[in-house]
């Protein structure tokens, strides 16, 4: 089931040997910037003609009322809004947790205080479709309106129906959304980052998608503030040895590769006899699961179990693979947290699968995926802030630190800076150089 690999005389350079991603054939660039184009020429009209082609739903409308969000909340289960509500509590104070107090510097009589200012408005995308993903709606809006953005609003693709799912709606209910439109793909982005009739535009765009998505969310970049992160197909990196149950192992395995195609789905391990027994646990898992073809799918072209030296080496190479998610099933994985570099959410101890990161610990789910943890992170309340510092100049500073602005200006033969500083000083600056 899983291709297994031996790392153990490989490293430090693993360059060429570990399997990396795959976007199988070119990206739909063209047909993304023809779907903006569209958006923008043609607003509302095009967006209806789009849902219909990709969709192949008729629309009448493409807004949720608040009726409709509230008749969700209220169709669903207790427990389901029970579950979404204690989810939605522990987002809420995880994130509250990174809102900044203003700062201040003082450098010599000038005085900086840096403050974080909130977006006025933030586009989230979720899913839809086939699929639903309540989770997604309040890992996304919930840390805009931690950070304080105005309005947040949602946009999830319609339903065969033409409508959206009780269990999203009700989900945007909780999360305090203040507008859910009825519209998917790369023309909901492109209406997000330049408006339409219906849907204002936005000041970021932020949550997972498609390839179309993703690609579409790259070319408003500019437009529109867009996380650093590409939040594509998921992954995970289970280390495990023999001190953990080899079935816990398989279903961590093949927990995040239940999610589709175009994944990956690493075990780490240093006990080959493991890795095997492993292996088998996941044919016999699959076998009795509902979401057994999307899950074979992924492990057949992204499943892997890697025979490493140690648990030095595990650390090592899953730091190559900067992996989405990253879990640590072996005992005493508490003292190797510092190895770790390059991970979208870390998972320590055999009782923390990330499952638990999907729907309640607390932090977005929302991850960097295709290497991108190297130098990315998962969404946060920062990505709904901007930050502007303000600058006030005592008359020391302008004693104490003036000469250097004004020496700086004239090297860069820039007059009227050095003049800027000069008058205040009283210094001579020679007229017309520069």
């Amino acid at each position: 089931m899983l291709k297994v690999i031996d790392l153990s005389e490989a490293g430090p350079n693993y360059e060429g040997i570990i399997p990396r991603p795959q976007i199988v054939g070119d990206l739909p660039v063209a047909a993304v910037r023809e779907i903006i184009q569209l958006v923008r020429d043609r607003g509302d009209e095009a967006l209806f003609d789009l849902t219909k082609r990709f969709d192949s739903v008729d629309l009448s409308t493409l807004e949720a009322t608040r009726d409709e969000i509230d008749a969700a909340y209220s169709n669903i289960s207790p427990r389901l809004r029970e579950a979404l509500e204690a989810a939605a509590y522990g987002i809420e104070e995880y994130h509250k947790l990174e809102l900044e107090t203003p700062k201040q510097f003082d450098n010599r009589g000038i005085k900086v205080t840096h403050k974080a200012v909130p977006m006025a408005r933030a586009g989230c995308y979720v899913p839809g479709g086939l699929a639903r993903y309540p989770s997604s709606v309040l890992m996304t809006a919930i840390p805009a309106k931690v950070a304080g953005v105005r309005e947040v609003f949602l946009v999830v693709p319609p339903t065969k129906s033409g409508g959206i799912d009780d269990a999203t709606l009700a989900a945007a209910k909780i999360a305090g959304v203040d507008r859910v439109f009825k519209v998917g793909g790369a023309q909901a982005i492109a209406a997000l980052a330049y408006g339409t009739q219906t849907i204002p535009k936005v000041d970021t765009i932020v949550g997972p998608g498609n390839v179309y998505v993703s690609v579409a969310k790259r070319e408003v970049a500019g437009q529109v503030a867009i996380p650093s992160s590409f939040a594509g197909p998921s992954e995970v990196v289970v280390v495990a040895d023999s001190s953990v149950s080899p079935k816990w192992a398989a279903i961590d395995v093949i927990v995040q590769a239940e999610h589709g195609p175009d994944g990956l789905a690493w075990l780490l391990t240093w006990d080959q006899d493991y890795a095997l027994e492993v292996s088998r646990q996941v044919e016999a898992i699959l076998a009795n699961s509902p979401r057994a073809e999307a899950t074979l799918k992924t492990l057949r072209e992204g499943g892997y179990a890697a025979i490493v030296r140690d648990r030095a080496q595990a650390l090592e190479v899953a730091n190559e693979i900067a992996p989405e998610h990253l879990e640590l099933l072996y005992q005493g994985a508490e003292d190797d947290l510092g190895l770790v570099r390059n991970a979208g959410a870390v998972f320590y101890g055999p009782l923390s699968p990330a499952s638990f990161g999907d729907y309640v610990a607390g932090p977005s789910h929302v991850l960097p995926t295709f290497g991108s943890a190297r130098f990315a992170s998962a969404l946060k309340v920062g990505d709904f802030l901007k930050y502007i510092h303000f600058v006030e100049v005592s008359e020391r500073g302008l004693d104490e630190l003036g000469w250097a602005v004004e020496c700086l200006a004239q090297v860069e033969g820039l007059y009227a800076h050095e003049q800027s500083i000069a008058i205040r000083r009283g210094t001579k600056v020679e007229e017309g150089r520069g």
